[in-house]
């Protein structure tokens, strides 16, 4: 894996920050490289694997990724990771196993989760926000065999009797090192094949309790890869304009997320390096997409919101798309985003459970801000009441979702309801006359107070549109007269009065839709990805 910069013949191509010669000198795939990319596919193992095997295939020589410890090229990733996984294959059982991968966003995080991958490992993404019991129950109940961990996790692990490889490390450490692996890897004989499934063990984001685990399969043979292929270019025509071929890609989230993760796998297969840093800062990110001319961003609404903050006004021309997801994108944040980087702002909508649902166009969020969009190729979305009926227009009711990319049932048991083959991921939303989908909220958030529902996600976005506002968070708690009685909590980032705040919900919102009490506090619990921890807000 090569966690110090490269030296030797590909020393003078980097400079001091690690950053690849310009590629805008890259070059075009040669007429025989899509049959090389099928028979790198067909042997790859897992589908995380095989989308990086098909990018090692077509864009060499390009670089993969850069990280705070330089560049690796696609030759060289696709190297590590068949060793990592020759190596990987000694240590797991015959059928059956499982890998966890507890890294920050860096090599060590890609390498290990395409190992495990290729060797028919089930992977298990782990989150690194993670308290130890909440960790160790997740481990116990999804049956994971051995973890790779940056060196900071190392504590959270006592108590854990399967097998430990540290990835990211600062100094000596005990016991194996992802780097050790990969000089034993290298003289040992490749896998034969995927020895299991090779399953995606996908995490919910585990607001309410301990986090469920979601798996899909997914098929990479190549015949569904040219399967898929017509609604890749169909979803690929609502971006414009397209970023340049081969621009390297920003990846904010956390990779153990599903957003951060599926950009990983698509920077992966189209030959765009990734553009990896360890933890977020708003300056270096900015700095980041200047320095590596940065085609495509992805990032949760929080980070967006702290990026915006930056007094830094420098020139982004090569930044063509800006992907939000994971978290709800208020309308006065498009707003500020938009301004700042210009009309290249896109926003997903998915889950665990269902995967990818709808993206929203620079045009969708200009002319109905709240949407998520429309959905993506492939995918059915119906609004559908408490029995099962289709909705008109404009009418609240429960998410459905149709796609090939359903779960298969939680680890632990249980399931997401089933309606005509659509399945339901608990959000309620609607739809406009236009077909665009908007989320109002969790089925179980929504407040009932004297009778009128109240979605928390329309008053959150309500406060954070005050200029003395920088975060809000609103919940229900219990009252005697109006069964429940709604609350709110602010961040602030100028002067304001509480009676000031409620005077503009009233302004917007319908009266019984007013916070009966706005608290200030330092900072609102959220997830990794920026969902607010609800459970973790007071409620006397």
């Amino acid at each position: 894996m090569r966690l110090t910069p490269p030296t030797g013949p590909l020393g003078p191509l980097l400079g001091a920050g690690g950053t690849v010669a310009r590629s805008g000198a890259l070059r075009p795939v040669r007429p025989d490289r899509p049959l090389r990319a099928a028979l790198a596919v067909r042997g790859a193992g897992g589908a995380l694997a095989s989308a990086a095997a098909l990018g090692a295939a077509l864009w060499a020589p390009r670089a993969a990724l850069h990280d705070e410890r330089g560049t690796l090229m696609q030759e060289e990733l696709d190297a590590d990771v068949r060793a990592l996984a020759a190596a990987l294959a000694v240590r797991l059982p015959a059928a059956d196993a499982r890998v966890g991968v507890l890294c920050r966003n860096h090599r060590g995080f890609v390498v290990a989760a395409l190992a495990a991958s290729r060797v028919g490992a089930d992977l298990v993404p782990l989150n690194t926000d993670f308290a130890g019991p909440q960790l160790r129950a997740v481990l116990d109940r999804e049956g994971v065999q051995l973890v790779v961990h940056d060196e900071e996790f190392a504590g959270l692990l006592d108590g854990f009797a399967g097998g430990r490889v540290v990835a990211w490390h600062d100094g000596p450490v005990a016991g194996e090192t992802v780097d050790d692996l990969l000089v034993e890897g290298a003289g040992l004989p490749a896998p034969r094949g995927a020895r299991g499934s090779g399953r995606v063990v996908l995490l919910t984001s585990g607001t309410t309790g301990v986090p469920k685990g979601a798996p899909r399969t997914s098929s990479a043979t190549p015949l569904a890869l040219l399967a898929a292929a017509p609604a890749a270019v169909d979803l690929l025509a609502r971006i414009r304009p397209v970023p340049r071929a081969g621009a390297p890609l920003l990846v904010a989230p956390p990779l153990n997320h599903m957003f951060g993760l599926a950009a990983m796998v698509a920077g992966l297969a189209a030959g765009s390096p990734l553009v990896l840093q360890r933890r977020f800062d708003p300056a270096a990110v900015l700095a980041a997409l200047a320095d590596h001319r940065v085609g495509v961003l992805c990032a949760v609404p929080t980070m967006l919101r702290r990026l915006v903050d930056v007094d830094d006004a420098r020139p982004l021309p090569e930044l063509r798309v800006v992907a939000s997801g994971a978290a709800p994108l208020s309308p006065d944040l498009v707003g500020r985003v938009m301004d700042r980087f210009g009309a290249v702002l896109y926003n997903g909508y998915g889950s665990s459970e269902v995967g990818g649902v709808s993206l929203a166009t620079p045009s969708d969020l200009r002319a109905a801000p709240g949407t998520v969009g429309r959905p993506v190729p492939g995918v059915r979305v119906r609004i559908l009441d408490a029995d099962g009926r289709a909705v008109p227009p404009g009418t609240t009711g429960r998410i459905f979702v149709g796609s090939t990319q359903l779960f298969e049932g939680y680890t632990g048991g249980g399931g997401r309801p089933v309606v005509d083959g659509l399945m339901g991921i608990g959000d309620l939303g609607h739809l406009d006359d236009e077909g665009r989908l908007f989320v109002d909220g969790r089925d179980d958030e929504m407040i009932v107070s004297g009778g009128e529902n109240v979605f928390p996600q329309e008053v959150e976005a309500t406060l954070a549109a005050h200029p003395a506002v920088a975060d809000a968070a609103a919940v229900g708690v219990a009252d005697e007269e109006f069964g429940q009685r709604l609350v709110a909590f602010v961040v602030l980032r100028g002067p304001v009065t509480e009676e000031a705040l409620k005077d503009h919900v009233r302004a917007h919102l319908a009266r019984y839709k007013v916070p009966r009490a706005i608290t200030v506090v330092e900072a609102l619990p959220r997830t990794a990805t920026g969902k607010i921890r609800r459970a973790a807000l007071p409620r006397d």
